[in-house]
């Protein structure tokens, strides 16, 4: 009977909005489409639940639909995603999970991302934890990822800018250039190394390949996260982000 009452009105609706279409085989009269439309009205009035039975059915094809959106974009810039030399490790470079997380150091969501980002290294010693910065929250988050780029340059093994990207995240009022420099400082980085990189073409072509990442993966916030195959959007929380590591590393929710 669910099937029936759900069909029931869609069919009515393609009748009408096919009738155009098939109008040399059969025209519907005035009288006819009145009498129709009057139909589908009093259905749907005694009805209602077919419409959230509709709703949510639509929103399950376009999130199937988004996510294999999502899945062909991260296959087709998987080297960039995942082994570009721009993107910095911090997790073991050697895991068995990808976790890319794409943020911005003026997202107040990024600040609370990073403590579960800090919480599932602890926890999951094989999960390879990529960083790249994502700065669309206006001018200082663009100064303030230049800096970032300009401190994994001279850090190869990632711990200095793990410890700058705390300083400047958790650190109080605008992130921008001059708050940037004073992580990096207390990060003890060269700073004049870093004022010298801050002017490498390396700085630019960094942002352009991340931006042309997420552009082709629909992101248009932070933070959001590439996890396996799967793209994530937004702050989804520390259980959020367990499940769909597990799903990348056995299939299941939970190994």
């Amino acid at each position: 009977m669910r099937a029936f009452r759900f069909i029931a009105p869609l069919a009515l609706a393609t009748a009408i909005a096919c009738a155009p279409a098939a109008s040399k085989a059969q025209d519907f009269s005035n009288a006819q489409r009145s009498e129709i439309e009057k139909i589908i009205k009093n259905y749907l009035v005694a009805n209602p639940e077919v419409l959230e039975e509709m709703t949510a059915e639509l929103t399950k094809r376009q999130a199937v639909a988004e996510s294999a959106k999502h899945q062909a974009a991260v296959a087709k810039h998987s080297d960039a995603i995942f082994k570009s030399p721009r993107g910095v490790v911090v997790g073991n470079k050697d895991g068995d999970v990808n976790f890319v997380e794409f943020f911005d150091y003026n997202c107040g969501y990024c600040k609370k991302a990073m403590t579960d980002m800090l919480d599932l290294m602890k926890s999951d010693p094989k999960l390879r934890v990529v960083l790249k910065e994502f700065p669309v929250l206006g001018p200082g988050s663009m100064e303030a990822a230049q800096v970032a780029i300009a401190v994994r340059m001279q850090d190869s093994t990632g711990k200095k800018y793990l410890d700058f990207h705390q300083k400047l995240l958790t650190g109080r009022g605008q992130a921008d250039k001059a708050r940037a420099l004073s992580a990096a400082k207390d990060a003890g980085l060269d700073m004049a190394k870093l004022e010298k990189d801050l002017t490498s073409p390396e700085v630019r072509a960094t942002l352009e390949e991340n931006f042309k990442i997420a552009e082709d993966m629909g992101l248009n916030g932070t933070p959001s996260y590439v996890i396996g195959k799967d793209v994530v959007v937004g702050a989804v929380g520390i259980e959020g982000l367990s499940k769909k590591i597990s799903e990348a590393r056995c299939g299941k929710a939970t190994c």
